[in-house]
């Protein structure tokens, strides 16, 4: 029996791109609930002191939060003309709470888990508040509650 797990390409939920991408994989996903992988690379933008810094937790924890919101916009499976990107403008409108414990090193491949709370989802825009945690293993490195705003081009 295969115990490898089957991921879902983060590309078709947000529209980053390298260098910007925080998140390499969605385990699960559904309307209320999202578990995103990220692996700590020394290439990565937001390293500080052989560490993931508090900008590039705090981005990682976002780009989570917003795959919940983005899914409403993005196919799931994109077709190679439009990347899966609808042009979807998207950023953190207010950051309620956020504690950072410690700060993962390179070479951690962190979990972070989002929760929604609440949402407005119209046509063109989405406002939602969510819980977000990040962690590795028993060591928790991020918890904290933001409100991001997404809006279709």
């Amino acid at each position: 029996m295969n115990s490898e797990k089957a991921y879902i390409d983060i590309k078709n939920y947000l529209p980053h791109l390298q260098p910007m991408l925080m998140v390499d994989a969605i385990e699960h996903i559904c309307l209320e609930r999202v578990l995103t992988h990220f692996e700590i690379k020394t290439d990565c933008i937001f390293i500080e002191d052989n560490c993931l810094s508090a900008s590039g937790l705090i981005e990682n924890a976002a780009q989570t939060c917003s795959s919940i919101s983005g899914q409403h916009y993005f196919d799931k499976e994109p077709s190679a003309e439009s990347q899966g990107n609808p042009g979807i403008l998207g950023f953190i409108s207010s950051i309620k709470k956020i504690t950072i414990h410690k700060l993962p090193e390179i070479g951690t491949k962190i979990q972070t888990e989002a929760i929604l709370i609440s949402q407005v989802q119209m046509p063109e825009y989405s406002i939602c508040t969510l819980k977000v945690t990040a962690y590795h293993l028993d060591t928790l490195f991020l918890e904290g509650e933001m409100n991001l705003f997404l809006q279709k081009n």
